[in-house]
């Protein structure tokens, strides 16, 4: 049973009959199907029910000749929105079923992120066309999460504001630059990763370590596609599960400059979600690539 079921409402499936009538209904009930060849006599197919404004879930599977569809994996997810990043993206196949992760490096975030691709499909079509070596374009992130805390937001002056984009700015050159193999730029990040090793931790005797770290955005457990982060609420609004009636708060976060929309559940969420405010959790990340 996928775990971030409950991430887009469906805090009702417990046993494996509840599951089986709730992938039943997607697949008498879907709003969308997606097929692509796959192989001489079969077809691959991709069904999905939308159950609230951008959430839903995903049944994919083969189709045989005789139009008969058989269920391989299943997902929920839920649909981002703008433009999260352009990079350059790397696909690959899970060893044991048709679905898709991805990967790109963004120099806002500083490590590679990887993902669940939600239009795996599209990425097949596109590969039978012969479109997809180095794909160089855009992704909409979004995250699935099933528990979250509000902070309150940081105080700054202006000074402060346009001191830290500055930084920010530099820093993301000097990346690039490592990347390409510039010494001195290797050399100078190391010493700026000492520089504020050493100034967090002496305010760390006197302050608490959210008052110091605005966002963050780091690799959560043993799971590729899991992330623990934190993030400025820049838009939030109230959606409902029309299958089982649970409330969704949908929020645009910006995490270390990289902007993208979660899900949660409600009930979930420790604090009132404000703009302004700041989100902390972890979250399931999925992305769509927009060929």
């Amino acid at each position: 049973m996928h775990q971030y079921l409950k991430a887009v409402g469906f805090d009702n499936i417990r046993t494996k009959n509840d599951l089986r009538k709730l992938l039943s209904d997607v697949e008498a009930g879907f709003t969308h199907q997606t097929i692509v060849s796959y192989k001489p006599g079969e077809d691959f197919c991709e069904l999905r029910r939308e159950y609230g404004q951008g959430v839903g879930i995903s049944l994919c599977g083969e189709l045989d000749e005789n139009d008969v569809f058989d269920p391989d994996y299943y997902f929920p997810y839920f649909e981002g929105s703008g433009i999260s990043t352009y990079a350059d993206i790397a696909v690959e196949r899970k060893i044991e079923k048709e679905q898709y992760v991805g990967m790109c490096e963004d120099s806002k975030i500083g490590i590679s992120l990887i993902f669940t691709l939600q239009n795996g499909i599209e990425y097949m079509r596109e590969r039978q066309a012969g479109f997809v070596k180095d794909i160089t374009t855009s992704v909409t992130f979004s995250g699935l999460s099933l528990s979250g805390t509000i902070l309150l937001p940081v105080i700054k002056n202006e000074k402060q504001i346009k001191s830290e984009k500055e930084a920010s700015d530099n820093r993301k050159m000097l990346i690039n630059a490592a990347r390409n193999g510039d010494q001195s730029a290797i050399e100078t990040l190391t010493l700026d990763d000492i520089d504020t090793y050493s100034q967090v931790s002496r305010r760390l005797a006197n302050e608490d370590v959210f008052s110091i770290v605005d966002t963050y955005f780091m690799p959560y457990g043993v799971e590729c596609d899991l992330y623990s982060i934190m993030g400025e609420i820049l838009a939030v609004r109230r959606r409902t599960n029309t299958a089982t009636g649970v409330e969704l708060y949908q929020m645009k976060l910006n995490v270390n400059e990289m902007q993208f929309d979660i899900c949660v559940p409600v009930s979930e969420v420790m604090g009132e979600p404000e703009i302004g405010r700041r989100f902390k959790g972890t979250i399931w990340l999925q992305g769509y690539i927009n060929f």
